[in-house]
């Protein structure tokens, strides 16, 4: 199967940008729905954003509308997650995520997602 693997964390300022990428090692996504999750510590895994095809649809968490932007780029097989506005409470581990299940839109769940990367940290400091 494909394997993921995400870049681009690291410490930031609350209120600072971070840009995320997520590299597949196959040369296209197929059909996966693509998505972010992240943890924190002692914390559940939490849905941040997905990205489907066709369409180019996105979704998002309430907690990231408006700040958070996901997208790809087909020609790098990569996934970003561009998040701006970022706060304190948002440090976690993020995750890249890939679900090939055929489902009419997304799942929030992380347990339907088959393929994950190793996660990269994510710290706001305040």
């Amino acid at each position: 199967q494909v394997q993921l693997v995400e870049s681009g964390g690291g410490l930031v300022q609350a209120g600072g940008s971070l840009r995320l990428s997520c590299t597949a090692s196959g040369p296209i996504f197929n059909n996966y729905i693509m998505a972010w999750f992240r943890q924190a510590p002692g914390k559940g895994r939490e849905f941040v954003a997905a990205i489907r095809r066709p369409g180019i649809i996105t979704y998002y968490a309430d907690s990231v509308k408006g700040r958070f932007t996901v997208s790809r780029d087909n020609a790098k097989n990569t996934v970003y997650l561009q998040m701006n506005s970022l706060k304190p409470e948002e440090t976690a581990v993020y995750y890249c995520a890939a679900d090939a299940t055929t489902r009419p839109g997304y799942s929030g769940n992380f347990g339907d997602y088959e393929i994950w990367g190793q996660g990269t940290q994510v710290t706001v400091s305040s």
